[in-house]
């Protein structure tokens, strides 16, 4: 990946590196929108790295606007082919993908909370780790149409760019070297991505 690449070597990526990884970018937030086990917050944060070291003008802008619409487009697609399942005798199998990635517990506590405060939940899921799946598939069972979830996803998407690039900002704010950043910024998305699960194995 061409982010990644410029911030091992230490190189400011040219207008034919960042040609090639802002599309990479959105294809990779995209998937991981869809197939949730790209580690799509670490990408974004890796990306913010390295736009932060570099020199040309809007970098910063131009990775926010591919993370964000990435993560928007690949979360309506996601939810409208859930909504086909929900709509087919059968089911389909991104219905049932999302079913097995959100335990029974979690999707309860999700159906609980969006039943109370509607839109707003589907924002702090964007934001809470693993808890994006089981208020989409809340929003599903509760039968929300599409324009309502897309209203309600938009902020969120918008919210989770900023939060991943803020984190990325950060690390390279505090190394002189790219990859130093990349690093850090890695580290710290997966520290807040394994909390809720380190938590709950050491809560009495």
């Amino acid at each position: 990946m061409t982010w990644l690449a410029a911030a091992t070597t230490g190189a400011t990526p040219g207008a034919a590196g960042q040609a090639i990884g802002y599309p990479t970018l959105f294809l990779l937030v995209f998937l991981g929108a869809l197939v949730p086990v790209v580690p799509t917050g670490a990408l974004v944060s890796s990306a913010a790295v390295v736009a932060f070291h570099q020199t040309a003008p809007l970098s910063l802008l131009f990775v926010f606007v591919t993370a964000s619409a990435a993560a928007f487009l690949g979360d309506i697609a996601l939810y409208w082919l859930g909504r086909r399942g929900m709509k087919s005798k059968n089911g389909s199998r991104w219905l049932e993908a999302l079913r097995s990635r959100a335990p029974e517990e979690r999707l309860s506590q999700a159906q609980g909370k969006l039943a109370d405060h509607g839109v707003a939940v589907l924002v702090l899921s964007r934001l809470v780790p693993a808890g994006r799946i089981p208020v989409m598939l809340a929003c599903l069972m509760a039968e929300w149409p599409l324009r309502r979830f897309v209203r309600g996803n938009l902020p969120a998407c918008l919210a989770w760019a900023v939060t991943y690039q803020l984190i990325g900002i950060l690390g390279g704010s505090l190394f002189e070297e790219p990859w130093e950043g990349v690093l850090a910024a890695v580290a710290l998305t997966v520290a807040i991505s394994a909390a809720p699960t380190v938590w709950k194995r050491v809560r009495p």
